[in-house]
């Protein structure tokens, strides 16, 4: 399989789509996503990642125009404002990005490392997965283990919702006890994620549409069920913990929710309010504000804005790395194909070379040997400079050196990668080294 071949990815992430926008992304899942794009002329390696909050596909092709084509219908009835097109290089970084959490909604999260590992695993299964993309997550998920295992990216409470599920865990002992998440947007989907790594036996997810309850409750491992606002009166009552995060513009919860709801934890994090300040007076409830919670993610989110930057370091440290070594294999094989052509020239010119003199007198093996040794010779000194020329406009980012000499030396050209992040120009007037207008051996005649 094609080792340099170019990448070419398409994101539709939170922080410019809409969660409708990323859901109307891909296809039905990782896998029917990846043997969709294999089916598309030129892709020889896919990789998908679909989460909450974005939906990602990255394709192999020899020629990068071959990606954009196949990448046309990943989110074809998504705004163009919403979709972010990568070429090669912007791929390995943004990967690298989004397993270190520095594209996460919460700064650093931990949870997209196994979600990028599973869409691996699945990308892997559908047959998507070849040495580039192998290379290109692998790595990935190398970098986002450097960046938690030597910076602090992912510590601390940097999200109102996660924050609230520490305060109430300060208040009242979580354990088997039963929280109600109202608002099943941002916040309350954090804060959800956040209870599901508690000891609550159980999670209500209660919005506006329920769909979207469903939807949250069944990304939670904790048992959880989805109900309307319409039935918070039936199911506060029972709660121990209540966290409040909706759009509404008027009070969601009032005083006599929690007329008997005994000892309650009830955490406003929705702005404005969704619970009536007067809830707070009720006998044995709790009442937080969004203002009990502001200090404390603001110095966790300014510590880890600082972490980031270590971590954008390790990135670019790695990014380097891949690079280089794809830009050896890009130069190895425009080498490769120079010595190929030339080695085919030398193989047709030697055999005339040696029959016009054997129309002279029978060669010894000597002799013969002697015009191979002489042909060899050329070769290799007429190809010494070249071949370092080659090399260093791999490590000059000079693809058009590169393309050039593929054109000169290789009679398949047209098979052979465009520069990484570049569509591929017309090919028809290349010229083929070994197709010479007159033979070099003519001087042999005289």
């Amino acid at each position: 399989m094609n080792e340099t071949g170019a990448i070419t990815g398409v994101s539709v992430a939170h922080s410019r789509a809409t969660v409708d926008e990323i859901e109307a992304a891909g296809g039905d899942g990782v896998r029917a996503t990846v043997s969709d794009l294999l089916a598309r002329d030129g892709v020889e390696e896919a990789f998908a990642l679909q989460t909450c909050n974005r939906s990602e596909a990255f394709v192999v092709t020899d020629r990068t125009i071959d990606g954009a084509v196949a990448l046309e219908s990943f989110a074809p009835e998504v705004r163009g404002g919403a979709v972010r097109r990568l070429d090669h290089e912007e791929s390995l970084e943004h990967l690298m990005r989004v397993a270190s959490g520095l594209e996460s909604l919460v700064l650093g999260e931990d949870q997209i490392i196994g979600q990028l590992r599973e869409a691996y695993e699945e990308s892997k299964s559908a047959g998507g997965i070849g040495p580039v993309l192998k290379d290109a997550v692998t790595k990935a998920l190398h970098v986002g283990e450097r960046a938690r295992n030597e910076t602090s990216i992912n510590e601390g409470v940097v999200s109102l919702g996660s924050a609230a599920v520490r305060l109430a865990a300060t208040e009242i002992d979580l354990t088997g006890g039963s929280a109600v998440v109202i608002g099943a947007g941002e916040m309350g989907m954090l804060a959800a994620r956040t209870l599901d790594d508690t000891p609550v036996s159980d999670i209500v997810v209660a919005n506006r549409t329920v769909p979207n309850a469903e939807f949250l409750a069944e990304e939670v491992d904790t048992p959880a069920d989805a109900v309307s606002l319409a039935d918070l009166p039936a199911v506060i009552p029972d709660a121990d913990l209540v966290i409040s995060a909706t759009g509404s513009t008027e009070p969601v919860v009032d005083p006599d929710h929690l007329a008997d709801a005994g000892r309650t934890v009830c955490i406003d994090i929705a702005q404005p309010r969704d619970i009536d300040p007067a809830a707070g007076d009720r006998p044995g409830v709790t009442l937080y504000d969004i203002d009990a919670l502001e200090d404390v993610t603001r110095r966790t989110r300014e510590s880890r804005e600082a972490e980031a930057r270590t971590v954008e370091e390790i990135i670019d440290e790695e990014l380097d790395r891949i690079l280089q070594a794809y830009k050896r294999k890009r130069a190895d094989d425009a080498i490769s194909a120079m010595y190929a052509g030339a080695d085919r020239v030398k193989a047709r010119e030697v055999d005339r070379a040696v029959s016009k003199l054997e129309s002279q007198g029978e060669l010894t093996d000597a002799q013969r040997e002697t015009v191979e040794d002489m042909a060899d010779a050329l070769v290799g000194q007429l190809l010494a400079a070249p071949t370092r020329s080659l090399r260093d406009a791999a490590g000059e980012d000079d693809w058009e050196t590169i393309r050039t000499a593929l054109r000169l030396f290789d009679p398949e050209f047209d098979t052979i990668p465009d520069r990484p992040g570049a569509f591929a120009p017309n090919h028809d007037a290349a010229a083929e080294f070994d197709a010479p207008p007159d033979s070099v051996t003519e001087e042999l005649d005289d």
